[in-house]
């Protein structure tokens, strides 16, 4: 599993050869976890199924039973997982924001990502 590392801003980083890039490690799984969370689903047109089922299993009214089982669906199937450790999300009405938190047994360790979707 390689992956180019990204900066603050979510940019792809250069110049500095091999060390711009996370090879077969927990980081990279991380890194493959949070660009799919951040893919909707629907919107890659080489592939209308990659990505996360937002419209249809997180975002709006009556979801709060699909949302947590949709994001664990997705973490589970990123390359990489083996299993989920831990799992938490909250949703805050007040600024409408779902963020999620999970520890992931990896083939090449564990890690933790928290995301606000």
């Amino acid at each position: 599993m390689r992956y180019r590392t990204l900066d603050a801003n979510g940019d792809y980083t250069f110049g500095q050869n091999g060390a711009n890039f996370l090879i077969d490690s927990p980081s990279a799984v991380a890194q493959a976890i949070l660009t799919r969370l951040k893919l909707i689903q629907g919107e890659w047109f080489l592939d209308q199924t990659a990505g996360t089922p937002y419209n249809t299993q997180i975002l709006g009214t009556g979801t709060e039973s699909t949302r947590d089982l949709a994001v664990q669906t997705v973490i589970l199937e990123t390359q990489g997982v083996t299993e989920i450790v831990d799992y938490a999300s909250n949703f805050e009405s007040s600024t409408r924001t779902f963020t999620v938190a999970a520890t992931v047994n990896t083939q090449f360790g564990q890690t933790t990502i928290t995301q606000a979707l």
